[in-house]
């Protein structure tokens, strides 16, 4: 027998979908609130103890949901800057997850040997519960092409659901006062003005087949702090921007179902990193000390936060910035 606070949350939940099925609305807090997975978590633990109230036999119950909460099984996804890098690095790991399709959206014709290897893994490791990496050629600074690009995928799958706006160039040190114009246009174009079209071309297709979706805009941690003894003005600024995009997009796409967030990585030892660190190994050892992990990140540690961005275990998460800094700014 369950005490009476479990029979009223059982109550509730039958006039939840009475009331959603009744009026095509969610018209209570606790309709709004329903999971796109149905009852999970405490609700699927006291439906199910209610009906085993009356049912004497208890098989078909409904098992563990979170692994299904996390799953991307058949949705589709664009990622840019996804030739190498956190870009592959998070692209296959929502092929891990689950996904049907990962495009792989980046400058070079043809994919590097690092990709090709990727994706191959992929293949071997998932089997047939698995996607595919596929990748394109394009440039992300331009609108056009990459409108185009999401408008194909979109043609052949029939739904886009998830979008990682990664990629993003660095420049060496320059003094602010003397940077060149040419120079500081080129990282904006490519860090905000990119991040932008890309987010644009996912969305317009999430838009087109009414399925929501993810949007996840690849920002910085030097997009709220500035890097110390580093002279990087278009980078800051170009990831302070993509932050403030992320909130703006958030705000605009809540009514149709799509969330838009950041990821901010802190130093992390990626082929971008790698061409100062190592070029100056004290460098390492200057970026390890400042942060109370007292090392540098590894692209992998960025896979759970970007798949649960991604899944529908975050689905009250938009325009948030998740740092993944080694706690680089508690100091």
């Amino acid at each position: 027998m369950l005490p009476p606070q479990c029979r009223v949350i059982s109550s509730c939940a039958v006039i939840r979908g009475e009331a959603t099925k009744g009026t095509g609305t969610a018209t209570s807090p606790v309709a709004q609130s329903q999971s796109p997975l149905g009852r999970v978590g405490v609700a699927a633990a006291l439906e199910e103890a209610a009906a085993a109230t009356t049912v004497a036999n208890a098989e078909g119950r409904k098992g563990p949901t979170l692994w299904d909460e996390f799953s991307l099984r058949d949705r589709v996804a664009l990622v840019s800057g996804a030739n190498r890098g956190l870009g592959l690095e998070m692209a296959l790991a929502l092929i891990e997850a689950g996904a049907r399709a990962v495009y792989c959206v980046d400058l070079p014709t043809k994919p590097g040997d690092e990709w090709v290897a990727v994706a191959e893994y992929g293949k071997r490791v998932m089997g047939t519960r698995g996607g595919r990496l596929e990748y394109v050629s394009a440039d992300v600074r331009n609108q056009e092409a990459m409108w185009k690009v999401g408008e194909e995928i979109g043609n052949k799958e029939g739904r886009m659901d998830v979008c990682v706006a990664a990629a993003g160039i660095l420049r060496s040190h320059t003094d602010c006062l003397e940077y060149p114009a040419e120079e500081f246009q080129e990282v904006m174009s490519v860090n905000t003005n990119g991040v932008l079209f890309t987010a644009q071309a996912a969305g317009r297709q999430m838009v087109r087949f009414g399925n929501q979706g993810s949007i996840i805009l690849v920002a910085s941690m030097s997009g709220s702090i500035t890097n110390k003894d580093h002279a990087w003005v278009s980078y800051n600024t170009s990831k302070s921007a993509v932050l403030q995009m992320a909130r703006s997009m958030a705000c605009e796409l809540g009514s149709k179902g799509i969330r838009v967030n950041t990821l901010s990585p802190g130093h992390i030892y990626t082929s971008m990193t790698a061409a100062y660190l190592d070029k100056e190994p004290h460098l390492l050892e200057k970026w390890s000390k400042l942060n109370p992990l007292g090392r540098i990140g590894r692209p992998d540690e960025l896979r759970g936060v970007v798949t649960w961005l991604a899944s529908d275990a975050s689905t009250f998460c938009t325009g948030s910035d998740i740092l993944v800094s080694g706690g680089h700014q508690s100091w």
